[in-house]
């Protein structure tokens, strides 16, 4: 009795190491690189107080126009830099987990990465309806999704340097000439 609960239990505890080593795995996935963090971290700059963006929404910290829960950002909302980095580190594992559904073929690191800094600027729904996410998905490696990127450089109307920028920024990760 006492040696078939000892075998129960190495099975049990067998099985639970290789769970968790699938998880760690997967969870990676997921993990938007250092590099990309900080270089979303400096495309959108840390704000303290709500302003309005180009099209007029509240926006706070890290370009978050929304906070973890769902609740849109308002006029005369503040936040600390550090809840700022929490906020960020949140919403950026949401982006990553909605690119990592949106996306059917498998992508390196530096496609992932550049997909989420995208996503992150211009929102899920915007990916979804994207041709850019329709090139990835029929072939990762099409040059093409260069000019994808490229074309998303307004924001309200209008063609922001900031956002061309961005974008080349993107499209050069992507394809690795700047990813590391």
């Amino acid at each position: 009795m006492m040696k078939a609960l000892l075998t129960f239990l190495r099975g049990l505890i067998k099985g639970v190491v290789e769970i968790k080593e699938e998880t760690e795995e997967l969870s990676g996935i997921y993990h938007v690189s250092d590099e990309m963090t900080q270089k979303i971290k400096k495309f959108e700059g840390y704000m303290s107080k709500a302003y309005p963006d180009a099209k007029g929404v509240w926006t706070i910290g890290y370009g978050n126009t929304f906070y973890a829960d769902g609740t849109p950002v308002r006029e005369g909302d503040t936040i600390t830099r550090s809840e700022a980095e929490e906020l960020f580190s949140e919403v950026l594992g949401q982006f990553a987990g909605n690119v990592a559904d949106a996306v059917r073929v498998e992508l390196n690191k530096c496609q992932f990465d550049a997909l989420v800094s995208f996503t992150y600027n211009v929102g899920i729904g915007n990916l979804k309806k994207s041709t850019l996410l329709k090139k990835v998905n029929a072939d990762p490696e099409d040059e093409s999704i260069r000019t994808e990127f490229n074309k998303w450089n307004k924001s309200g109307g209008k063609t922001l340097p900031g956002l061309i920028k961005r974008r080349k920024d993107e499209a050069d990760y992507y394809f690795g000439k700047t990813c590391k």
